[in-house]
């Protein structure tokens, strides 16, 4: 059987969940986490490898439904407060899995014959990351991109709240930023940023034009979009607000956009 009772912190095996902060996280590529019993089934579903599970003892039916599934797949079970003292957060909602992260997709690959693909530029904020995919897998987009200094969707925190999305979600990382429009239009998108300038229209205009292949580029909240960026797509929307009001989260923000922009 492939379930060990925790009996030492110091075991060598234990190191995926060992103090599982966004910097500790964020010294290994090879493998990610996912948290809660729902996004663990997410992540087996969608197909990735389980190294390891991490579950709270009083969960008992996960723990028989991961060992009757994936029998050759270590499961650690302990109680809570020693599962807390192993990965510095308590476990409220049952079960940690190490995962062997996948490879990464093909750009040209995933644009193929792609019409709705949303682009992150430098949005560093996990729970904003993860809200965007939520939005995306939910309204049909049919890739999202990350800029270089975008956040990584595989962190324990995006996933978390994206419930599991990211697993589903076509999505890639780009080499270069704003090079990667260049790719974007060779496969024959319209690109256009989510920016309040002189010049920008509504996104009901937008979305009334209906283009063929739409890619929308999201920014940081504070920032905004980069310069060059602005320079190099083909036009920037707005989301009409109240006055006084100037803008949303970004993840807010990519939801009402992403409904509005939807392919038709």
């Amino acid at each position: 059987m492939s379930i060990l009772r925790i009996e030492t912190l110091d075991d060598p095996r234990l190191g995926d969940y060992r103090g599982l902060t966004d910097a500790a996280l964020a010294k290994t590529r090879s493998r990610f986490i996912a948290e809660s019993t729902v996004v663990v089934r997410r992540a087996l579903a969608s197909g990735a490898a389980p190294v390891s599970f991490l579950v709270d003892e009083r969960h008992g039916g996960v723990i028989d439904e991961l060992n009757t599934q994936h029998p050759d797949t270590p499961l650690f079970v302990g109680p809570a407060p020693v599962l807390e003292e192993l990965t510095g957060f308590h476990l409220h909602r049952g079960a940690l899995g190490a995962f062997d992260r996948p490879a990464p997709a093909d750009l040209d690959a995933l644009l193929e014959g792609a019409r709705r693909v949303v682009v992150l530029e430098d949005v560093a904020e996990h729970t904003n990351v993860g809200a965007i995919f939520r939005s995306a897998a939910g309204l049909g987009i049919d890739a999202v991109l990350l800029s270089p200094r975008s956040a990584d969707p595989l962190y324990r925190r995006a996933i978390r709240v994206s419930m599991g999305t990211v697993f589903s979600q076509p999505w890639a990382r780009l080499d270069a930023w704003p090079d990667g429009i260049a790719a974007l239009k060779r496969h024959g998108f319209e690109v256009h940023a989510l920016e309040l300038t002189d010049d920008a229209i509504g996104i009901d205009e937008l979305a009334e034009r209906n283009p063929q292949r739409l890619a929308l580029v999201l920014g940081t909240e504070g920032a905004g979009i980069r310069p060059e960026t602005l320079g190099a797509v083909d036009g920037a929307v707005l989301i009409p607000m109240r006055e006084g009001v100037s803008s949303l989260n970004v993840g807010a923000a990519a939801a009402i956009a992403l409904w509005e922009l939807r392919a038709r």
